[in-house]
């Protein structure tokens, strides 16, 4: 026989006030049992009862570092898509319906898509091999710098003058790799909210490892105009957001597989390495720390003659302009940027569209006729006119005196303030 223990257990010869006595209809009450744990002093006792939620709570259970277990793991979850929903495959298609598409949530892939694709690069460029070795070499490095015994930089600043073609020139070796980037721009360095641009770019950087890691493709974080956001430019003030990109950058440079963007570390939690690209047209106007010879690899992109034909000429095959063609503009306008040479193309389409209104009515109907048309009807179809020399010619010497136009109005500014001082 086992001694019951009296400071641990009572005997209540009645059932108390649990079930009252008006809904128990019986003519004798027989005896039963109550078993109550003790609690160890009234002091403990109040304070566990403000503390706890519940009785029955799991959410306060503590895990073996007095820490709440299920917040801590639901921090740390290695899964961390929320947005499933009802997806064609992983419930019954039944259920899954077909009026809005496969997946419920239609706005799925464009919240989650932040790489690149280059579907609308149709066509043959040319791609400067100055250009595409410097950048490949640089992509391939990051990328087996757990094999080489030397010091990679992370960062690949591409810098040069305006409108030289280096954004789209990295684009165009971006497609011909087969790389899925994640690109940002410079407009993305600033928020009204303290530290938003630095975990943007973590995010990013994070995002471009997980594009290597699930898809199996090449990835790398792509800036643009990065002097733009960061740069200093005259009595410009460097506010929060930039001191913490440059050190967001800083640190990925220095620790480019242990990126944080808030969650608890763990040992499991490593980034894959991925190379990042800048471009801008002054990096002397950047953080100086950031752009020393460990951490970003400088490269000035200025295309010689050979580059400019090569590159205008693609773009003007098509028009039926030949090469030597190309040569006498580049010689009639020489020392131009690469834009200059795409804005005379798209000038010789003034005169077509001006015509093309006409068509439709003249200027007076421009707002009925673009925005408010019937259903059934149709704008005149726009043709576009035809490429040749002379009409190439005739736009660049527009382009050149709207040019020397703007020259002459910063030369009378910068004289009159002097006059003023």
């Amino acid at each position: 026989m086992v001694a019951l223990d009296t400071t641990r257990f009572s005997f209540v010869s009645t059932l108390s006030t649990n079930f009252p006595s008006k809904s128990v209809n019986r003519t004798t009450k027989p005896p039963s049992l109550s078993v109550s744990c003790s609690k160890s002093s009234d002091k403990d006792s109040n304070d566990g009862e403000s503390k706890r939620l519940s009785k029955q709570s799991s959410w306060e259970t503590k895990d073996s570092e007095g820490n709440d277990y299920l917040y801590r793991l639901g921090k740390e979850a290695e899964n961390m898509n929320i947005a499933v929903g009802a997806r064609s495959g992983i419930i019954d298609d039944l259920f899954a319906g077909n009026f809005l598409g496969r997946d419920s949530d239609i706005v799925f892939d464009y919240r989650q898509k932040v790489t690149r694709s280059f579907e609308y690069l149709q066509g043959d460029y040319y791609i400067a091999p100055l250009f595409m070795d410097k950048v490949v070499c640089h992509i391939v490095k990051n990328y087996i710098a757990h094999l080489l015994n030397i010091k990679v930089p992370l960062i690949l600043g591409i810098w040069g003058g305006k409108g030289q073609g280096k954004s789209f020139q990295t684009e165009l070796i971006f497609q011909a790799m087969g790389i899925e980037p994640v690109i940002m721009s410079a407009g993305e360095l600033e928020s009204e909210r303290a530290g938003e641009p630095g975990k943007l770019i973590r995010e990013r950087y994070r995002t471009a490892s997980q594009v290597v890691q699930n898809q199996g493709k090449m990835s790398c974080l792509m800036i643009n105009d990065i002097d733009a956001g960061l740069g200093r430019f005259g009595n410009t003030q460097m506010t929060v957001n930039n001191q913490i990109v440059v050190g967001t950058l800083m640190n990925l440079s220095d620790n480019p597989t242990r990126v944080s963007i808030g969650q608890d570390w763990r040992e499991s939690d490593v980034t894959n390495r991925i190379p990042i690209i800048f471009t801008g047209n002054d990096l002397s106007t950047i953080y100086a720390p950031l752009i020393r010879d460990g951490r970003m690899e400088k490269f000035f992109w200025q295309p010689n003659l050979e580059d400019i034909v090569n590159i205008v000429h693609r773009t003007y095959e098509k028009d039926g302009i030949s090469r030597d063609e190309v040569i006498s503009i580049v010689n009639t306008f020489p020392n131009q940027a690469l834009d200059f040479y795409g804005a005379l193309r798209s000038r010789t389409y003034d005169r077509s569209i001006s015509k093309w209104i006409d068509d439709i009515g003249g200027v007076e109907n421009l707002g009925c006729k673009l925005l408010k048309q019937k259903k059934d009807e149709k704008l005149p179809v726009f043709t576009p006119p035809e490429q040749t020399v002379e009409a190439l010619f005739e736009s660049g010497y527009s382009l050149l005196r709207e040019q020397q136009l703007i020259m002459e109005t910063k030369l009378s500014k910068v004289y009159m303030k002097n006059i003023d001082d």
